[in-house]
């Protein structure tokens, strides 16, 4: 029988801050809470990933307030939360050996932002052989400036990362599609 489980990716209060600038898929959060509320119901494991900043000015610092997960996918008592600093949720956390010593073979991945730490965990889940998702809808970037000063919109930053992903690493499926392939 296929083990699922759900990671939820640095959907953390730091991404409320203004400097961020533009962000596109402000329902991310919504949608991450309806998989949840599945998840929920079929009793499956619950991964928060926790973005954690050793300085502390950052507001991914554990004593600032941007450190705390969003109310709205509140974790619950028996979810596992684990805490990271870098970019991949597998790179110096026990993530890979929690996953294969208790045999989940399928792992859907949503969160915050697109472009990096769902990217690099959704390349490296993957790379691992899970049986990996992705939800679109459930995931957020924001705009960027590459290093000759041109601006990409945060909507075409979205959309080209997750090119990039689809039947590389990852299947990738909007919330609904989601739903609709695991309630059988």
């Amino acid at each position: 029988m296929e083990k699922k489980a759900l990671i939820i990716v640095d959907v953390q209060k730091a991404f409320n801050d203004e400097k961020w600038g533009e962000r596109n898929n402000h329902n991310a959060e919504e949608n991450i809470s309806k998989i949840l509320k599945l998840w929920r119901e079929k009793d499956w494991k619950v991964i928060y990933i926790q973005h954690m900043s050793d300085d502390p000015t950052s507001v991914f610092h554990p004593n600032n307030e941007g450190y705390a997960i969003k109310e709205i996918v509140e974790p619950e008592s028996n979810d596992l939360i684990i805490t990271k600093k870098v970019n991949s949720s597998f790179i110096g956390t026990d993530l890979e050996a929690f996953l294969k010593t208790n045999k989940f073979t399928t792992v859907v991945i949503t969160g915050l932002t697109t472009p990096h730490c769902v990217s690099t965990t959704t390349r490296m889940s993957g790379n691992l052989g899970f049986n990996t998702y992705l939800v679109s809808d459930a995931t957020a970037s924001f705009g960027i400036q590459d290093q000759n000063g041109k601006y990409y919109d945060a909507e075409s930053i979205h959309d080209i990362t997750l090119a990039t992903l689809h039947d590389e690493f990852a299947t990738i499926l909007t919330t609904e599609q989601l739903i609709s392939k695991f309630i059988k």
